[in-house]
C-alpha cells in the first residue's frame, strides 16, 4: 500500500489545499462606468489570487440597478450557468458587490456552486493573514457583524437547538437562536477587543517623547518594502493584497535623531464597513502619529483613485489635518511600463522630470519620488523626512536641547 499522505515528511506541512477555480461577476449600473467596473474586477481578480483562487472568466452586465433576487438578470444568470456546466472545474462565483442572504441562497440554488461577494473575500483574506490576538479578534468581529443580517441556516454547528429540560424556548425558531448566539459572540469580542486596545494604549504611552511617523497608503503600494529600507529591518513584504495586517512599529535613528516608524494595514476601495469599524483600533497608530507618509504606487493606472480612497479613510479617522509627506513609489516600474525602451537617456530624464513637476503641482503636501525596491531617491527622502521630523521636535519640545 502506497503512502499517499507522506506522513512524517519534513517538507509537508498539513494537507495540501486544492486550487479553486472561480468566475467573477460585476454590474455596470447608473453609479459606475464600464471602465470603473473593469478596474474593480481587475482588483477582484487580484483579491481572488491572494485568497488562493484562479479566475477563469469574468461576466459583466449593464443594469439600472442589481436584481433584488439574483443580482444579475435572468438571461445573464443562464449564461453563467451554461459556462459553469461546460467547465466542471469551476467551484466558485465571486460577485463584486455585497449580496444579501436571500440573493446568496437563490444564486447557490440556481448555479449549484459556492457564491461569495467582495466583502466575504476580503474578510477571508484578513482571517488568513491575521497573526496577533488583536488582528484575529478584529477579523472575527467583522465576520460576525457581516454575517448577522445574512444568517440563513448555513451553520452546521447551529443546526440543532440547545434542547432538553430547562433549555426549551417558547417556540423559538432556529434562525432566532442563531442570531442570539451571534449577538452574544459580537458582545464578547467587543469586550475582548476593548481590553486589547487598552493594553495597546498603555504600550503607546510607554514609548516616551519620540516623534511618530506612520506609513499609510493603498494596499500593495510598497509600504512594507519602504519600511524595510528606512528602518533596516525585515518586515514581511510580498506582491499580494493585504500582505501587512498587523501594525508594525520600529524605532529608527537617522544619524543621531530617533523616531518611531509604523507600517499600517493598506486601504482598498469598497472595503467592508464592518472591517473599517473593527480595524479602527489598529489604525489608532495612525491617529497617534505626528507625521503621515502617504505612499502611492505611481505605476498603477488608477493611482489617483487610490489617493482619494486613502484620503477619504483618513478623514473618517479624523486625521486629515496631520502633516503629510506624499511618496510616489515604483518610479522604475512606471518607466518600464510607460516609456519606450528605445528612448535616449536624456529624453527619458526630461519626460520624468516633467511628470514629477506635473504631479507635484497637483497636491498641497510635500512630494518625493522613489523606488523602494531599487533604493532610488531614498537619500533625498531620508533628508526630507529628517527635516520634517526635526521641525516637529522643535515645535513640540522648544526648550529641550537636541543632540543631533
Amino acid at each position: 500500500m502506497s503512502d499517499n499522505w507522506q506522513i512524517g515528511k519534513a517538507k509537508k506541512k498539513g494537507i495540501k489545499k486544492d486550487l479553486e477555480y472561480a468566475i467573477v461577476v460585476g454590474v455596470i449600473s447608473k453609479q459606475s462606468t464600464e471602465e470603473q467596473v473593469t478596474e474593480y474586477l481587475d482588483e477582484l481578480e487580484f483579491l481572488a489570487e491572494t485568497a488562493g483562487a484562479v479566475t477563469v472568466k469574468r461576466f459583466t452586465q449593464k443594469l439600472p440597478h442589481p436584481d433584488v433576487r439574483t443580482f444579475v438578470g435572468k438571461g445573464k444568470l443562464e449564461e453563467i450557468y451554461d459556462y459553469i456546466e461546460a467547465h466542471e472545474e469551476i467551484s466558485l462565483v465571486i460577485f463584486d458587490d455585497d449580496l444579501t442572504g436571500k440573493q446568496t441562497g437563490i444564486l447557490e440554488e440556481e448555479l449549484k456552486v459556492k457564491i461569495i461577494d467582495r466583502s466575504t473575500l476580503i474578510l477571508d483574506i484578513f482571517a488568513n493573514r491575521a497573526q496577533t490576538a488583536q488582528a484575529k479578534t478584529q477579523v472575527e468581529l467583522a465576520q460576525m457583524q457581516y454575517l448577522l443580517p445574512r444568517l440563513r441556516g448555513l451553520w452546521t454547528h447551529l443546526e440543532r437547538q440547545r434542547g432538553g429540560i430547562g433549555m426549551r424556548g417558547p417556540g423559538e425558531q432556529e434562525i432566532e437562536t442563531d442570531r442570539r448566539i451571534v449577538r452574544d459572540k459580537i458582545s464578547l469580542l467587543k469586550k475582548r477587543l476593548a481590553k486589547i486596545d487598552q493594553q495597546a494604549q498603555t504600550r503607546r504611552k510607554n514609548r516616551g517623547q519620540l516623534i511618530r511617523v506612520s506609513l499609510i497608503g493603498y494596499t500593495n503600494v510598497g509600504k512594507s518594502t519602504l519600511m524595510n529600507v528606512l528602518s533596516k529591518s525585515e518586515v514581511f513584504a510580498e506582491n499580494k493584497l493585504f500582505a501587512t495586517l498587523d501594525t508594525t512599529v520600529r524605532k529608527v535613528v537617522f544619524e543621531t535623531m530617533p523616531f518611531l516608524l509604523s507600517d499600517t494595514v493598506g486601504f482598498i476601495r469598497k472595503l467592508p464597513h464592518h472591517l473599517v469599524e473593527s480595524f479602527k483600533s489598529t489604525l489608532d497608530e495612525l491617529k497617534e502619529a505626528d507625521l503621515l507618509v502617504h505612499v502611492v504606487d505611481m505605476a498603477h493606472p488608477q493611482y489617483e483613485d487610490h489617493i482619494k480612497t486613502v484620503e477619504k479613510t483618513i478623514q473618517e479617522l479624523d486625521s486629515s489635518n496631520k502633516k503629510t509627506l506624499m511618496v510616489f513609489n515604483k518610479v522604475d516600474l512606471y518607466q518600464e511600463l510607460y516609456f519606450d525602451k528605445l528612448l535616449e537617456e536624456e529624453t527619458r530624464t526630461d519626460l520624468l522630470n516633467e511628470l514629477k513637476s506635473s504631479i507635484t503641482t497637483r497636491y498641497d503636501h510635500e512630494v518625493r519620488f522613489i523606488s523602494a525596491l531599487k533604493k532610488e531617491g531614498i537619500q533625498d527622502l531620508r533628508e526630507k523626512l529628517k527635516s520634517m521630523i526635526v521641525d516637529l521636535y522643535e515645535n513640540r519640545y522648544p526648550y529641550q536641547p537636541k543632540t543631533w
